[in-house]
């Protein structure tokens, strides 16, 4: 009878590990199996990952605290058509902030993604189920984001479970290069860095015309924002467009922009990836 048993413990492990994995899989594709989803790659520094209406808080002994005013406006509540993709692997209804489970060591506001998406749903009204994957990590520099590298390799690993429960990658939103702009080498070398890295995401999705959208820097930390800006204004790639967030409203720390300057932006790169359907229809 013992001998019996332990030779029931094998089986039954594999059973809890088998069941497990379909679990897993199942709660990836909850609720979406029926529907397409067009899924949207959110990736960046802090820009992307959103600021908007996080204040600095001082209180009676001092400290400094970071806490969002939780002020949510029009263009980013909720949607029911919009999903996002958990930290833990799940599609759930997308709210702000968008990147609260994934820029875990900031406190996260409003970000572009939502405004980003419910544009879209506006002006696209049968585009169907949209599908966010946030990425981004606040205070990166691009040798961060290198292929191989943790950042950049859990970005791939994300899209590519986002595609399990069905649906295409319809694009990629790119916010970065603050940190780049603090010393004069990482300025001077960014443009080869960042053509590099959208090779290289194109090639490891195998979606060699991927739409991207990447944003010229509002402000920066360092005295080589313009080097940064005249790299970013300056890729030349195939279906890469780049908006100028420059001019938008900043926030009282000089670098991040304001609750209405991310919502603007989410249009303007809602705007600027319909112009490249428009420009390349299949």
């Amino acid at each position: 009878m013992l001998y019996k048993k332990k030779k029931m413990f094998p089986l039954l492990l594999l059973m809890l590990l088998s069941h497990s994995q379909w679990i897993a899989t199942a709660n990836v594709t909850k609720g979406c199996n029926s529907i397409i989803k067009n899924i949207f790659i959110l990736s960046g520094q802090s820009n992307m990952s959103g600021r908007g209406g996080v204040f600095n808080q001082t209180s009676p002994s001092g400290t400094v605290n970071l806490t969002w005013d939780r002020v949510v406006p029009p263009e980013c509540q909720p949607n029911s058509s919009v999903l996002r993709l958990s930290r833990e692997l799940t599609w759930v209804e997308a709210q702000e902030p968008l990147h609260k489970d994934i820029d875990v060591n900031k406190t996260c506001g409003i970000g572009p993604g939502m405004s980003f998406a419910n544009k879209l749903k506006m002006d696209e009204p049968n585009i169907g189920l949209i599908g966010l994957v946030p990425c981004a990590i606040g205070g990166t520099n691009i040798t961060q984001w290198v292929r191989g590298g943790w950042l950049y390799n859990e970005m791939i690993r994300r899209t590519k479970v986002a595609l399990q429960g069905g649906g295409t990658i319809r694009g990629m939103l790119w916010y970065q290069g603050e940190s780049d702009a603090i010393d004069f080498e990482d300025a001077k070398l960014y443009k080869g860095r960042l053509k590099k890295f959208f090779k290289n995401v194109r090639m490891d999705l195998e979606l060699p015309t991927l739409p991207i959208v990447q944003v010229a820097l509002a402000t920066a930390p360092g005295p080589y924002m313009e080097v940064i800006r005249k790299a970013q204004l300056g890729i030349n790639l195939p279906n890469v467009r780049c908006v100028d967030a420059k001019g938008l409203p900043i926030g009282p720390d000089f670098l991040h922009l304001t609750t209405p300057a991310q919502v603007q932006l989410g249009k303007m790169l809602a705007h600027a990836f319909l112009q490249t359907q428009k420009e390349n229809p299949n």
